[in-house]
C-alpha cells in the first residue's frame, strides 16, 4: 500500500520494444479469437443454461451474466442517466445565474434524485446513518467514530434488517441500489468523521452538517463512486470559480469525453456479444475443456471487461464532477499494463486507494514505525476492503492474495535496493539487463495478480481451476508460454510507466 518512487529504467532498442508490442497485442487478439470460437461452438449449451439474450445486432447473442454491468445499464436506462444529465443542467445554470447557491442547489437536487429512486424510506435510512455518524464525530474520538461507522456498515448484513428493507421495494434491483448507496455513503461518513476528529473546523455545527449533507448527496458520486475525501470535496467546492479557465473549452471537453464514454460502452457491449466469458466462467465443465489459448483468452477477457466497465461507470460521474470544478480520481489504468499488485491498487481505483492510505494505512503507522507496523497496516487495509465488499469467502482469499502480493513485492524491492545486492547487480548486469530481470520478476507477479483478480471476479472455483490447469498440470506446457507473454506485458507496462502520456 505504500507509494514508491518512479524507477529509472534503462531504454531498450526500439526493435525490442516493437517486438513486445506485437507479441502483446497479437496474443490478446488470438486468445480472444479462440475464446470467441469456443463461445460460438457451445452457444446452444450456454443458451440453455444461462439464457443468452438476443443481441443488439441481428444474428448475435448477448451474455447477460455480469450482474454489475446489467444492473447499472438497466438503471441508467430507467433513471440514472437522466438524473445525471439533470445534475449537469442544474450545475451549469446555477453557476451562470446564482453561483453562491450552486452547492445547496446541487445538494437539494441530489436528495430529490435519490428520493425518486430509493423512496422516502430508503433516504430516511441514509439520513439516520448520517445523523448518527455526525453526532458521534462531534465527540472527536477517532476510535468511537470508527466503531460507530463500522456498526452502521454492518447493518447491511443483518438478515432481519435486510428483510425489512426488501419490503420497501417491489423489485430486488431497487433493494440492491439502496445497498450500494449505503455502502458508498459509509466511506463518506468515515471520511467526514475522521477529518473532523483530526482537524476540527471553525464552522458551526449547522454549517458542518450542511456540508456533510452536500458531500453525501452529491449525485454523480452517490451510488457507485468514485471516492473523493471530505476534505478534498469541501476545498474544491469552495474554491473560487473565477480562478478556473475551463469555461471556454467546456463544450468541447463534454463532447470529447462523452464520445469516449460511448466508445467504452460499445467496446464492453461488443465483448459480451462475441465472447460469453461470464457464462463460461460460471460452469466448471467449460473451464475444464477450454483449449489453452481460449483459457488464456478467458482470463484476459474477464479482467479487460472489468477495466472497460469501470471506465464507463466512473467516466460519466467524473466528467460531471470535472464540470463542477472538482478534481475526481483518475480513471482506471489498463489492466494489461499492470505488472504489480502495488500498481494495481494505486492506479485502478485511485479514489479508494487514497481513501485507504489516508484513513487506515497512515493512521495505523504505515511504513513510519518499522516492518511490523507496515505489515499490520497493510493487512488491516485489505481486511477493511474485504469487509466493505461483503466479506464472503472468495473475497477473503482475494484479500489475502493481494496482501501477500504487496508484501512480497515490497520485500523484494527492499532486498534489491540494499547496498549489498545492488552492488552485485551493478557489477554483473547492464542497465538494460536489469530492466529485463525486473520484467521477468514482474511476469510472475502479474500471473498471481491475474489469478487473484479471477478469484475476485469469478469466485474460488475459477481461481482453483486456473491454478490446476496452468500451474499444476501445465507447468511444462502452458506455464512457460504464459510467463513469456506476461513478460512482454510487463515490458510494455514498464515502458508506459517510464513515458506516461
Amino acid at each position: 500500500m505504500t507509494s514508491k518512487p518512479k524507477a529509472q529504467l534503462a531504454p531498450l532498442p526500439w526493435t525490442e520494444i516493437l517486438g513486445y508490442w506485437v507479441l502483446s497485442f497479437g496474443s490478446h487478439l488470438y486468445s480472444f479469437y479462440q475464446l470467441h470460437r469456443f463461445s460460438k461452438e457451445h452457444e446452444a449449451g450456454l443458451q440453455r443454461e444461462f439464457q443468452l439474450e438476443n443481441g443488439l445486432l441481428k444474428g448475435f447473442k448477448r451474455d447477460p451474466s455480469d450482474f454489475e454491468w446489467n444492473f447499472w445499464t438497466e438503471w441508467a436506462k430507467k433513471s440514472l442517466l437522466w438524473t445525471l444529465i439533470g445534475h449537469g443542467v442544474i450545475s451549469r445554470l446555477t453557476s451562470i445565474f446564482y453561483p453562491k447557491l450552486r452547492v445547496p442547489a446541487l445538494a437539494l437536487y441530489g436528495l430529490l434524485a435519490a428520493s425518486s429512486v430509493l423512496g422516502i424510506k430508503g433516504v430516511s435510512a441514509l439520513l439516520i446513518h448520517l445523523g448518527l455518524s455526525f453526532s458521534v464525530a462531534q465527540l472527536r474520538r477517532p476510535a468511537l467514530s470508527w466503531v460507530c461507522n463500522m456498526l452502521l456498515l454492518s447493518t447491511l448484513h443483518i438478515p432481519q434488517l435486510q428483510e425489512i428493507q426488501r419490503s420497501w421495494y417491489e423489485s430486488e434491483e431497487e433493494y440492491y441500489l439502496l445497498l450500494f448507496a449505503v455502502a458508498v455513503c459509509g466511506l463518506r461518513f468515515i471520511s467526514f468523521s475522521l477529518e473532523h476528529c483530526w482537524c476540527p473546523l471553525d464552522r458551526g455545527g449547522v454549517v458542518q452538517l450542511c456540508w456533510l449533507f452536500s458531500y453525501t448527496f452529491y449525485h454523480p458520486f452517490f451510488y457507485n463512486g468514485p471516492i473523493i475525501t471530505y476534505k478534498d470535496y469541501v476545498e474544491q467546492m469552495t474554491r473560487s470559480s473565477a480562478a478556473s479557465d475551463r469555461d471556454e473549452p467546456s463544450f468541447r471537453y463534454l463532447v470529447l469525453r462523452s464520445g469516449r464514454i460511448i466508445l467504452w460502452w460499445c467496446i464492453a457491449e461488443y465483448m459480451i456479444h462475441v465472447m460469453y466469458m461470464h457464462s463460461i466462467q460460471s460452469n466448471e465443465t467449460y473451464l475444464e475443456i477450454l483449449p489453452p489459448w481460449a483459457l488464456g483468452g478467458l482470463a484476459l477477457a474477464l479482467v479487460q471487461f472489468f477495466f472497460v466497465k469501470y471506465l464507463v461507470l466512473f467516466g460519466l460521474p467524473s466528467m460531471l464532477a470535472t464540470e463542477d470544478k472538482l478534481v475526481p480520481p483518475k480513471l482506471p489504468r489498463c489492466v494489461s499494463i499492470m505488472y504489480s499488485f502495488t500498481g494495481m491498487w494505486r492506479h485502478f481505483d485511485e479514489g479508494l486507494y487514497r481513501w485507504l492510505i489516508r484513513y487506515i494505512y497512515v493512521p495505523l503507522g504505515g511504513s513510519r514505525h518499522g516492518l511490523l507496523y507496515k505489515i499490520l497496516s497493510t493487512g488491516l487495509a485489505f481486511g477493511f476492503v474485504c469487509l466493505w465488499h461483503g466479506g464472503h469467502d472468495y473475497l477473503q482469499y482475494w484479500a489475502l492474495m493481494n496482501w501477500a502480493g504487496v508484501l512480497v513485492e515490497n520485500g523484494l524491492k527492499s532486498l534489491f535496493t540494499s547496498s549489498f545486492i545492488h552492488g552485485i547487480v551493478e557489477q554483473n548486469f547492464s542497465e538494460a539487463m536489469e530492466r529485463r530481470c525486473i520484467a521477468l520478476l514482474s511476469a510472475f507477479s502479474t500471473a498471481m495478480l491475474i489469478l487473484s483478480n479471477l478469484v475476485f471476479l469469478g469466485g474460488i472455483h475459477v481461481g482453483r481451476i486456473f491454478w490446476k490447469r496452468v500451474i499444476i498440470q501445465g507447468w511444462s506446457t502452458m506455464a512457460p508460454p504464459m510467463l513469456a507473454f506476461l513478460y512482454c506485458f510487463a515490458q510494455i507496462g514498464l515502458e508506459w510507466t517510464s513515458h506516461p502520456s
